[in-house]
């Protein structure tokens, strides 16, 4: 694991990036929790550490000897072909959406278009059967009628089980049941014109439902059971799950090289054409949207950054943020900022609350403990963490800004 404090000397530096940008492709991240329909060495930090500086891209090798068929004009078509770069943006999910693919041969743009037009309506899908803020969702039902067994699909099925699993991995602190809390915790378009921080009697009366050992789950009979009181919210972990359903879709329709986003979690698909790997920027925590810190490269991996500053407010100078820890009832206060580099969008998901929740210490350890898992923490106190799996993936472009 290696920290990394007090950068301000890389100031001095910033011009040295200026041939690395054209090569980014940037994208924000952001927290998913409550209010969801809007977040192996170990080392002590090191106050003066700097981060790497890039790695230089590699040069073109020279053109090698023209073909025979080139040389007398008879070019074939994929001698011709020339990737042609297809993006389109959506909304779904209370966040937005954000696709990048490139054509190949055997797939042009209006097949990429079409494939892409069928992720957003899987995700579309998806969102009614699985958001809690929807009534008449699956979700919804097994909340309308907590201490009974209620019948649910298997999308359903496959969320709660993946959420019952980061439950037992965190011991806890990333819990499936914590709706209960949204009652008096209300945030992004459920937040109030002049929020009130609710009081320790009323989260405490709620705090008591939150437990996930308490949930009952019939993978075979496809039916779940919750206990009295109890509410599901799987806005911390669904919408991974769903980008990854959306990225099946692409795969399944031939597009291999893509980026598929929404809101703070994302997919990255193979490589761009010119054999570079994706790259997507890890939002300042204390800075204006769109300011990254850090970006990380991408290939057949995903991403999922949890933060303080996606659905927050201030009273009396103290900042409240929709990621909650069960145990207390209140907002986590041991980090700012938490992304994940996963194999898929779920676990990223799942385990990027997990940690931020933990805190660095104990959260570096839970992600050591997963394949191909890593992690990037910006702490309370504004110092940066960067998992050892990850190391050579990140590159750190300034020091996080400071402030409360």
């Amino acid at each position: 694991m290696v920290s990394i404090l007090a950068m301000s000397a890389r100031a001095r530096n910033q011009r040295n990036y200026a041939s690395f940008w054209p090569s980014l492709t940037l994208l924000t991240g952001a927290a998913l929790s409550l209010g969801c329909d809007g977040a192996h060495q170990r080392s002590a930090a090191a106050g003066s550490a700097a981060p790497t500086s890039p790695r230089p891209r590699a040069a073109l090798s020279p053109p090698g000897p023209v073909p025979s068929s080139a040389a007398s004009g008879a070019l074939g078509p994929s001698a011709l072909f020339q990737p042609a770069k297809v993006e389109v943006q959506d909304e779904a999910m209370g966040t937005s959406l954000h696709f990048v693919a490139y054509t190949t041969i055997e797939t042009d743009e209006a097949k990429t278009r079409a494939a892409i037009a069928r992720a957003v309506a899987e995700i579309r899908r998806l969102e009614t059967l699985l958001s809690e803020w929807k009534p008449d969702s699956q979700i919804g039902q097994v909340n309308a009628r907590p201490g009974e067994w209620v019948a649910i699909g298997p999308e359903a099925v496959a969320v709660i089980e993946r959420g019952l699993w980061a439950g037992k991995l965190s011991g806890g602190r990333f819990d499936i049941t914590f709706q209960a809390l949204s009652k008096v915790w209300k945030f992004g378009s459920a937040q109030e014109a002049e929020p009130k921080v609710p009081s320790r009697a009323q989260i405490e009366s709620l705090r008591k439902l939150v437990d996930y050992r308490r949930v009952e789950l019939d993978q075979s009979g496809g039916r779940v059971r919750i206990g009295k009181g109890q509410q599901l919210g799987l806005g911390g972990i669904a919408k991974g799950y769903i980008v990854d359903q959306a990225a099946k879709v692409l795969h399944e329709a031939g597009v291999q090289g893509f980026l598929a986003q929404a809101g703070g979690d994302l997919f990255g698909s193979g490589r761009k054409p010119d054999g570079l790997p994706w790259v997507s920027g890890i939002q300042d925590p204390r800075g204006p949207q769109g300011q990254f810190f850090a970006v990380i490269e991408l290939t057949d991996h995903a991403f999922s950054t949890a933060g303080d500053y996606a659905r927050a407010y201030v009273v009396d100078g103290k900042r409240y943020h929709h990621i909650i820890d069960p145990k207390t009832g209140y907002p986590a206060t041991a980090c700012r900022s938490v992304t994940i580099w996963a194999p898929d969008a779920t676990t990223a998901d799942g385990v990027d609350d997990a940690v931020f929740i933990l805190g660095p210490e104990e959260g570096l350890k839970l992600v050591e403990s997963l394949d191909g898992v890593g992690a990037v923490i910006v702490d309370a106190q504004n110092r940066v963490f960067i998992s050892e799996r990850v190391r050579d993936k990140v590159k750190v472009l300034k020091a996080p800004t400071d402030g409360s």
